[in-house]
């Protein structure tokens, strides 16, 4: 389950005592510090009588990484699905890695990971409306990404061998812009054979050719 933290409610003598509190049971400074003043606290009469104390409602202040675990967690509330959700970012880093785990993961990769794509894509929205620099995401689910990549990294070769024997071109089925550059990488250093982009999108995919210093 993708936890938010909720605001903690903190009461102390003195607004400042409060600010103090909170961020000691936080263990964060007062710069990361979200708070909302419930009661600002009086003295009374003679410092004694009436006297009321401050009380705030205090959260750690939502971050990059804490802007994209709420959306994440508002996505999955509203799939009613049971996720765990870890993300590995560093203030200053222009690279977010997000890891789900949980029961259903398939749902959450979909056909080719259309779903995980589309899922990458609207944290990057997110996260990426109040940065000062592009931060790349990167969502992935039991290693679908690596296994993925190696699936396209062989279906390459298998082309291009294919290419080679029958000197005809070969056009694949259209994929997102990501397969398409794990194809061209895969076979960038082929002496024999090139690779190239048509179509537009949805529909844009990769064919696999012969150079053309090879045809005689």
């Amino acid at each position: 389950m993708v936890i938010i933290m909720d605001y903690i409610e903190i009461s102390a003598e003195s607004l400042d005592d409060a600010i103090t509190k909170a961020c000691q049971e936080l263990s964060i400074t007062s710069e990361k510090l979200d708070y909302v003043v419930v009661e600002e606290g009086s003295s009374g009469f003679l410092g004694r009588f009436g006297a009321k104390q401050a009380l705030i409602k205090a959260r750690v202040k939502n971050t990059i990484s804490g802007r994209a675990r709420e959306f994440l967690g508002e996505v999955f509330a509203a799939m009613g699905m049971d996720v765990t959700v870890e993300i590995d970012f560093e203030d200053g880093s222009r690279d977010m890695e997000i890891k789900l785990s949980g029961a259903e993961m398939g749902v959450l990769i979909g056909k080719r990971g259309a779903t995980l794509d589309s899922l990458q894509y609207l944290v990057s929205l997110v996260i990426n409306r109040e940065s000062k620099e592009f931060i790349r995401v990167k969502v992935d689910t039991e290693n679908y990404r690596t296994r993925r990549q190696e699936t396209l990294e062989s279906l390459a070769r298998n082309i291009a061998f294919k290419v080679k024997r029958s000197r005809y071109p070969v056009t694949l089925e259209p994929m997102n812009p990501y397969e398409r550059r794990v194809i061209h990488a895969a076979l960038q250093n082929d002496k024999m054979v090139t690779t190239y982009s048509e179509g537009e999108e949805p529909y844009r995919h990769v064919v696999v050719a012969i150079k053309k210093f090879n045809e005689r």
